[in-house]
């Protein structure tokens, strides 16, 4: 995209300037919303569990010739969320948006419910529902001085179901009755809470689950191709930004129309 393109998309947006934070920004999903907002005129807040997959996403912001840092952040500790609340304070001096994309999906072990071990279905619930409260709550403040918007990232298996895989489809579930919750808690503030419920996407971990993931269930969506972490990106920065200044609540179903609900 040339740089007038940019400019165009940015002044559009009214993104300029203004600070957003992604959790689980080191990869996938998350590091294609981190340089999508960039490329918008943002500053990025980078933050993963993994430190140095957050400083590689904040270095490619910066070679795109976008202002980021990078925070090692694990979303399930109150304390750590402070951190990053205050180094992105400090950096850039305002947070106007948070998208919440932290969540353990590759590696996951599909199995029927009764076999999932109910550890891991705790390790699931803390970052995928846990994580989503505590960042949020972490950020309320600097999110409501701005008048900002959160963007919480679920996923299509919460509304259509997914066998054995409960923990994960029970935790997307669970973010999209935080959204609608959240949104009326916090528009009194005018803050916005919307929902991304992104169908099956061409990732690291996605490839890791499934190996013949690039032709997974392509003959089911309308578009008849295989969704890449980039198609996410346009759904996330319209529900962070004033042209959907008056939706809120809401979900958004990016999956190339496998499923009209």
């Amino acid at each position: 995209m040339t740089e007038a393109g940019l400019a165009g998309d940015a002044a559009g947006l009214g993104l300029e300037g203004r600070t957003v934070v992604v959790t689980g920004a080191g990869s996938g999903l998350g590091r294609a919303f981190a340089l999508g907002f960039a490329q918008a005129g943002a500053y990025v807040v980078a933050a993963d569990i993994v430190g140095a997959s957050a400083d590689e996403t904040a270095i490619k912001v910066e070679q795109s010739g976008g202002q980021a840092i990078a925070v090692t952040v694990d979303t399930t500790d109150p304390q750590s969320l402070d951190r990053l609340r205050d180094a992105a304070l400090t950096r850039f001096g305002e947070v106007s948006v948070l998208v919440n994309n932290a969540a353990i999906y590759g590696g996951l072990r599909r199995a029927p419910f009764e076999e999932i071990d109910p550890a891991e279905w705790d390790r699931v619930l803390a970052v995928n529902v846990k994580g989503v409260w505590l960042a949020t709550r972490a950020l309320s403040q600097p999110l409501r001085d701005a008048r900002g918007a959160v963007v919480n990232v679920a996923s299509t298996v919460a509304m259509t179901g997914s066998q054995n895989w409960l923990h994960y489809v029970a935790s997307k579930g669970a973010v999209l009755a935080m959204t609608r919750a959240l949104a009326r808690e916090m528009g009194n503030s005018g803050v916005r809470v919307n929902a991304i419920a992104p169908g099956f996407t061409l990732t690291d971990a996605s490839l890791d689950l499934f190996p013949d993931a690039a032709g997974h269930r392509v003959d089911q969506r309308a578009l008849g191709r295989s969704a890449e972490a980039e198609d996410i990106v346009g759904a996330a920065l319209f529900l962070a930004s004033q042209r959907s200044g008056f939706t809120t609540g809401q979900t958004l179903v990016v999956d190339g129309g496998s499923h009209f609900l």
